[in-house]
């Protein structure tokens, strides 16, 4: 839940910063790009205040945690320095997320 709740206020703020200090210093595509990367990072940290209320919810809030970090991450220094090579590290951090969120079902079909 704590995690979650830190993750969610470092998208807030994070956005923030996209929309007043960024919208003039990038150009429309790597404002894109960055706010795609505070837009995954919010629904992890939602997610991940979920899964803190969930009894038995052990395995997901590790890959979302780690895929919010890469997908997110990746996004961020893409903006920020244009270097497209890390477009490539993005996907992983996406497969992370989405085996976190498939993890939570399964678990919470156990329970």
């Amino acid at each position: 839940m704590q995690t979650g709740a830190f993750l969610a206020a470092l998208a807030v703020a994070l956005g923030a910063f996209g929309a007043h200090a960024l919208k003039s210093r990038l150009d429309p595509h790597m404002l894109a790009n960055f706010e795609t990367g505070v837009r995954y990072q919010m629904y992890a940290a939602l997610a991940l205040m979920i899964l803190g209320t969930q009894a038995g919810q052990t395995r997901a809030p590790a890959f979302l945690l780690s895929g919010a970090l890469i997908f997110s991450g990746s996004l961020y220094l893409l903006s920020l320095t244009g270097v497209k090579m890390l477009g490539a590290i993005t996907p992983i951090g996406g497969v992370l997320l989405i085996v976190g969120l498939v993890l939570a079902a399964l678990d919470a079909g156990k329970l």
